[in-house]
């Protein structure tokens, strides 16, 4: 008999409907599987035997023939195990005619373990959307993704917590009631709930106005400064200050991390905006994405959020490097011999470093003890073309016992994020004919000189700060678009001097001087 079952496999981050269909004929028991399965796969009969035998079912004792389509997609994984089991359990005539109908208005997705449980997959979230776009009406999934798949409506997900659970569903002797989320309502609910606040942090104004501005804009930022200053604390609150993601980031950014299983347990639609801190020892795949089946990495797990490079000088010059391209075009692609995925990587770059080996260079109090030409080596670790794409370059100092004394609560994320929230509102209203822009910081460079049009007292200060100060040629576009934000969040029009001094001073890595 011949039975038909559809499963669901991932590439990149969309999914693509696969085709089961199990053939049991006459003949010496064998199982023969087609369709480019990978071991995992080919392994599953020995899962599902294991697992039929402690439901008091059997494997069929006839030859049969499993193919997975369209042949051209590499399957891989564990997760078509209950949907083969399933399909063996009625081309073998050992469920009732009900299943194999059902079968072909459901997509069936899980592992099994030796005594017949369901045990949870990765990627459900596309899964799902894709199950819906081509019209099935159910979508068996494990308890743990549940909550991932209800994210999308107009299907029916059905949680399943053993192969029983879904046998008895699809015959119609116990069916199991759709999962139901309120998306909207739980995504309100969770959208605003920072763990970290700006009113917890001590003095360091003129950094927390720095990274208003980067968040306005939507700003590179680098922070420079000894250890103890404060940087990491500062660039874990950044998301709290951002533009709280609307519900299509939201299910962006969540089947990105629903595609690596990066997701909680009980894992539904993430309403934060991401923070990714990856340590300096990170390899070149593991920040980009990679692997033999490539995974996205951690400039894509921190799309629509924030990247936060701790030690920048630290990591090592390959690494950093591989980062220049998705830094512009805002999507990475990696490609194999037999596949090409393309992962979106759309994210802040906060990074953080030390102004010297020793760490206090240009510290108030402790002097530093670099030779000379120390300094100049260690910020040399760090590429121009890097720092070409990074438009803030703030000095952190360290806070004085007597701010830290004090007992007055700085201003909360909530205040700063409403300035936020209207600066990026009037970007949005700037470059409402390309859709591609949404922010000052991805301002090609044709664009900038039209948008950003100076004074002729603006001009003027600007060449003499270049010319006094040493600042770079790169540095010219940079503190345009840095100026233009902060008007934007004086709600003004055009920039006045005073926002293109305050652009200026930040930035310090291009200043010929600096470093000695």
């Amino acid at each position: 008999m011949l039975v038909t079952a559809y499963a669901s496999a991932v590439e990149g981050v969309n999914a693509t409907t696969i085709t089961i269909e199990v053939n049991a004929v006459p003949g010496t028991p064998a199982f023969m599987l087609t369709g480019l399965p990978d071991l995992a796969i080919k392994e599953s009969t020995f899962r599902i035997e294991a697992a039929l035998g402690t439901m008091r079912y059997q494997m069929p004792r006839r030859r049969c023939i499993i193919n997975f389509a369209p042949a051209s997609v590499r399957k891989e994984g564990a997760h078509y195990d209950v949907p083969l089991a399933v399909a063996m359990l009625a081309a073998s005539e050992q469920t009732i005619p009900t299943v194999a109908d059902r079968l072909q208005t459901a997509v069936v997705m899980g592992e099994l373990a030796l005594d017949g449980t369901v045990r949870p997959i990765k990627g459900v979230l596309p899964m799902a959307i894709q199950a819906r776009k081509e019209g099935f009406k159910e979508f068996l999934v494990p308890h743990e993704n549940a909550h991932e798949a209800a994210i999308v409506n107009q299907i029916d997900v059905i949680p399943i917590g053993t192969l029983r659970e879904a046998i008895d569903h699809l015959s119609g002797q116990a069916p199991i009631a759709p999962l139901v989320v309120d998306t909207r309502d739980v995504f309100d609910s969770q959208v605003h709930q920072y763990a970290a606040d700006f009113a917890d942090v001590q003095g360091q104004e003129n950094i927390k106005r720095a990274l208003e501005i980067a968040a306005a804009g939507a700003h590179n930022v680098i922070l420079i400064g000894p250890p103890g200053a404060g940087k990491t604390m500062l660039a874990k609150r950044l998301p709290s200050i951002l533009p709280p993601l609307t519900l299509a980031e939201a299910l962006e950014t969540t089947k990105i991390h629903s595609v690596a299983g990066k997701l909680a347990a009980a894992g539904g639609l993430l309403a934060q905006r991401p923070y990714r801190a990856p340590h300096h020892t990170i390899s070149d795949a593991a920040l980009v994405g990679g692997g033999s089946y490539p995974q996205p990495g951690e400039i894509s797990l921190a799309h629509n959020g924030v990247l936060f490079l701790d030690e920048l000088p630290e990591f090592r010059r390959s690494v950093l490097e591989v980062m220049r391209q998705p830094l512009e075009e805002r999507r990475v692609t990696i490609s194999r011999a037999r596949v090409a995925v393309e992962f979106p990587s759309s994210f802040m770059l906060v990074a953080a470093m030390n102004p010297c080996p020793c760490g206090y260079f240009n510290h108030p109090e402790k002097p530093c003890t670099c030779g000379p030409g120390v300094v100049q080596r260690y910020l040399s670790k760090v590429s121009g073309p890097l720092l070409d794409r990074i438009d803030l370059h703030v000095e952190v100092t360290p806070v004085s016992f007597d701010q830290m004394a004090e007992n007055r609560r700085s201003e909360a994320s909530t205040a700063v994020r409403e300035r936020v929230q209207a600066a990026r509102e009037r970007q949005k209203t700037r470059f409402r004919e390309f859709p591609e822009i949404h922010a000052n910081a991805l301002m090609p460079a044709p664009m900038v000189k039209d948008i950003c049009d100076l004074p002729q007292a603006g001009r003027t200060l600007l060449k003499t700060a270049m010319e006094r100060l040493g600042l770079s040629a790169r540095a010219y576009d940079r503190i345009l678009k840095v100026s233009r934000t902060i008007a934007d969040l004086a709600d003004l029009e055009t920039i006045r001097i005073e926002h293109l001094a305050e652009a200026i001073q930040y930035r310090s890595l291009d200043r010929e001087a600096w470093g000695g």
